[in-house]
């Protein structure tokens, strides 16, 4: 099967994003649908084919919070033109965390619209981020408290400027993720998670 072929079958037809509002109107109606997230893998780079799907993807959800992951740097290298598409569509562009090699996204973390901000953290085990016995031990990473300050300062002073601001930990192997969603909390001053507990319980399961 040609290239183009996989592509066609990867691609949500008309009555696949039919399928997915219709799941997600009552929820948006009810004002508890948050911001959707469209994740781009390493390999979606920024070229005319890219920005042409991408384009389309949020021209179909106008009307909606969309947050877009891009990960490749040529979407950074281009800086104007992502972001021209981006505003256009008053999509957020999501911040990330995660380990850096030499073709890896560069962002500021900077809010791109004023409505909403979205940033992800997916840890930094490099080690184990393309060679791994299981895809959860890429996310095996635990943020000291002194390296999520730079987040909650980052997202302390972004919330001031955006109506929403979300703030996801991805790191989810052993639970960590939950340990560091709530440290996040406590540095930002907001309610801990259910009952508090300390982060060496939380890491026990």
């Amino acid at each position: 099967m040609g290239s183009s072929a996989v592509d066609a079958l990867a691609k949500p037809n008309a009555t696949d994003l039919d399928d997915f509002r219709r799941g997600i109107d009552p929820l948006a109606a009810a004002g508890k649908l948050g911001a959707l997230l469209a994740q781009f893998p390493p390999s979606f780079k920024n070229d005319e084919r890219s920005r042409n799907y991408l384009s389309w993807l949020l021209r179909a959800f106008e009307g909606y919070d969309v947050a877009v992951e891009l990960r490749h740097a040529t979407w950074s290298n281009d800086l104007a033109s992502t972001l021209g598409l981006l505003n256009e569509f008053q999509a957020a562009w999501v911040q990330i965390d995660e380990p850096k090699f030499h073709f890896s996204i560069r962002q500021n973390y900077l809010p791109n619209v004023k409505g909403f901000y979205y940033m992800r953290l997916h840890g930094r085990n490099a080690a184990q981020w393309w060679r791994h016995e299981r895809s959860e031990d890429r996310y095996n990473y635990l943020y000291s408290a002194e390296e999520l300050e730079e987040f909650t300062g980052t997202l302390d002073a972004a919330r001031r400027l955006v109506k929403k601001a979300y703030l996801f930990t991805n790191n989810h192997y052993s639970a960590k993720s939950v340990a560091n969603a709530q440290m996040i909390k406590e540095q930002l001053g907001e309610p801990a998670i259910g009952r508090a507990m300390p982060v060496e319980g939380l890491l026990k399961s």
